[in-house]
């Protein structure tokens, strides 16, 4: 046994140290004491440090005897759960060529399944600072919590819903639930927030399938928020890829969080997480030394300039180097343990062409593609890209292997242009309504490849689409600079929040245009909490920082209508399999069919032409959609009219006899009826219509 440094000889002189194993990584406790097990290629030695109670007195400092490849471990008998612990990490600090240890910086350990104490901004911590300072820093960096296990029960199964029969709802688990009224105060801004009966029942009569949660791995609020008093709200600067953020529990984090998933996974919603791996919060050169980079630098990231600087692909200073098979290892094994251990159902990977690129191309073969596809935890759950980041080429749409489904923004700008009248956008919503096929059908992937977004956290809400035509970000301390510029938004008449009744109206209706298109286009739908209730985050575009009512659902001015509009559209989705296909729809005989699968219309019944979809005056848009892509038993049929411009007459295709309007957004609490002679298209609506039961005739 070496302890270090010889004042804390005698601490713990109960403890004995053998060789251990060097699997699995992180604590694990076993037998009579806990094993520890940590990567570094370069170091020339790690020290684990034991901490008190309370994490303020270092009491044992014991460096692991021995190491197999690049893996240094070591058991400590006389340990057990809760112990408080961390690493010291010796090696040459030669930052020029990539090497940055320095024993005086505590590190936590990458594997760490729970943290206890928070990160103090001392001016010590930043690493262009302290890495000359040889005083003792552990006092300002959590401490890593030896974790137990093995007497877990098993998390129930979600349902597994395929993409096809899902409806996906991306929340933050403080904003849905902060300023909810049935939810207890101190449940508020918490997973069981999220669990809560209110809140569930809720998202049932929603019906949505599936919660996907913006990032609830551990993260830190980062210095230049903290100097402003503001906080990292989204959490994209992870640091804890194994544990579960504290400041969203009202008690232990995991019993929480499993308590969530259960609950979520009891009402057959599935829980899906956004999870960051392209990047960490130590940030770039001048960031500070919390775990990774004292580990190994030259390991963890992609360096650029001979090892003295970092590649910069995610916008946020560094980029996590996923060629490295143990980086590859630890994403592995943090998603193996998110499924096993807590239920998760999906994933939704931020910024993911970084996942997939090497040296520095994107490419669908990649070793970490290939790890997640072979791996059979992970066969069965959803997998989601978000597909572009800031690198070469950075925008990877439609590239990423089945099973991979992907963020479509190129759905969310077109419907966006289409309603707000923009001139010639029919061709480019018949592409939207059909998936996207022209990026999404190759490779035998499905329709539902594609997910489908009006909005998300990143940009306005629904209700600030239609209520606002510039950003208006300042209070994120940016001068406005921050934030998407372009959003093909429209304010209908006043900039703001208005009490003029036909602004209103015409607001309503463009959200509901944009809704039904949403649910009635092929792919996976995703809905932004808040929406359906017109939240409204005044503008700001880019909430990033806004840890306050700007970003809470205030669920005091519901909308009840919008809600229930919302839950009719997943409704009558639900109802059609001609909405919700799996293959491509392209206009084609199917067989055993007497029409194609799809056939476009104007409102006049006639089919366009190549002069139609080239007409920046073509805004009434017609499909006939049928469920012949799924085999020709299935007697579905819809009609859909999008006008986006004035009232017109409306024929209806011969090939039903009879037609039953079944939704129209200019009037959305009119029931279903029988379509009449003289029919039109009101300006600016939605109109949806099937075949009529049998044995009802006009």
């Amino acid at each position: 046994m070496t302890l270090r440094p010889e004042s804390l000889a005698g601490a713990l002189a109960w403890v004995s140290v053998a060789a251990g194993r060097p699997y699995p990584m992180g604590a694990t406790v076993t037998g009579d004491g806990v094993n520890f097990a940590v990567f570094s290629a370069h170091a020339q030695a790690v020290d684990l440090c034991l901490f008190s109670p309370d994490g303020i007195r270092e009491t044992a400092r014991i460096a692991l005897p021995e190491r197999d490849g690049d893996i240094w471990h070591g058991y400590v008998a006389g340990l057990e759960a809760g112990q408080l612990y961390g690493f010291r990490v010796h090696g040459p600090y030669q930052p020029a060529l990539g090497q940055r240890f320095n024993p005086n910086k505590l590190l936590i350990d990458p594997y760490a399944k729970a943290w206890s104490g928070r990160l103090i901004w001392a001016d010590e911590v930043l690493g262009y600072q302290a890495d000359s300072v040889d005083g003792d820093l552990s006092f300002a960096v959590p401490k890593s919590v030896v974790v137990e296990e093995s007497h877990l029960p098993a998390m129930p199964t979600g349902p597994r819903r395929p993409l096809s029969d899902s409806v996906i709802y991306e929340a933050h688990v403080k904003g849905l639930t902060m300023r909810h009224p049935a939810v207890p105060a101190a449940l508020r801004g918490t997973y069981g927030g999220v669990g809560h009966p209110a809140v569930i029942d809720h998202l049932v009569k929603l019906g949505v399938t599936a919660v996907e949660l913006l990032p609830v791995q551990g993260f830190f609020d980062d210095k230049v928020l903290a100097d402003k008093a503001l906080r990292n709200y989204w959490g994209y600067h992870t640091m804890g890829f194994f544990t579960p953020a504290a400041r969203y529990a009202a008690g232990s984090p995991r019993a929480e969080f499993r308590a969530m998933v259960a609950a979520l996974h009891a009402a057959d919603i599935e829980v899906i997480l956004d999870v960051v791996y392209n990047h960490t919060g130590e940030g770039d050169e001048i960031g500070p030394t919390l775990s990774f980079r004292g580990f190994d630098n030259e390991s963890y990231y992609r360096l650029t300039e001979g090892g003295r600087r970092y590649a910069n692909w995610s916008g946020t200073g560094n980029t996590v180097n996923l060629s490295h098979p143990m980086v590859l290892r630890l994403v592995s094994d943090s998603l193996r343990h998110w499924v096993t251990d807590f239920g998760i159902d999906g994933f939704r990977f931020d910024l993911a062409p970084i996942l997939g690129r090497q040296d520095p191309d994107f490419a669908a073969g990649s070793a970490f593609f290939a790890a997640l596809r072979q791996d059979p935890v992970l066969a069965g759950v959803k997998l989601i890209a978000e597909p572009w980041d800031i690198g070469p080429d950075g925008y990877q749409l439609g590239r990423f292997p089945h099973p991979f489904a992907e963020w479509n923004a190129q759905f969310r700008d077109g419907l966006r242009r289409y309603w707000r009248g923009d001139a010639g956008m029919s061709g480019d919503l018949a592409k939207r309504l059909l998936g996207s096929a022209e990026q999404f059908d190759w490779g035998r992937r499905a329709a539902t490849s594609s997910v489908n977004f009006i909005t998300a956290h990143d940009g306005f809400t629904l209700q600030d689409l239609v209520s606002f035509t510039t950003k208006r970000n300042l209070a994120n301390g940016e001068d406005n600079r921050d934030g998407h510029s372009d959003n093909h938004s429209d304010n209908l008449g006043a900039e703001g929040p208005s009490t003029d009744p036909r602004i209103n109206a015409a607001r309503n209706q463009r959200k509901r245009n944009l809704l039904a298109t949403l649910m009635l286009s092929q792919g996976t739908p995703m809905l932004l909490a808040g929406d359906e209730i017109g939240h409204s985050q005044g503008g700001n575009n880019n909430a990033y920082a806004q840890d306050n009512d700007t970003t809470w659902i205030d669920w005091a001015k519901a909308d009840g209508d919008l809600a229930a509009f919302v839950a009719r559209l997943t409704a009558l989705r639900a109802a059609h399999p001609v909405l919700r296909q799996r293959q491509f729809l392209h206009g084609r005989y199917r067989a055993g069919a007497a029409v194609p699968d799809v056939l476009w219309h104007r409102a006049d019944g006639a089919r366009p032409d190549a002069y139609d979809w080239h007409d920046p005056a073509f805004r009434c848009l017609c499909v006939e959609l049928r469920a012949a892509a799924e085999g020709p038993d299935l007697p579905d049929v819809i009609f859909a009219v999008f006008n986006a411009g004035p009232e017109q007459a409306l024929s209806l295709p011969k090939s039903q006899a009879n037609w039953q309007l079944i939704l129209d957004t200019s009037c959305p609490t009119a029931a279903p009826c029988l379509a009449q002679s003289g029919l039109t298209a009101p300006a600016n609506a939605v109109l949806v219509f099937t075949a009529a039961p049998e044995g009802v005739l006009l």
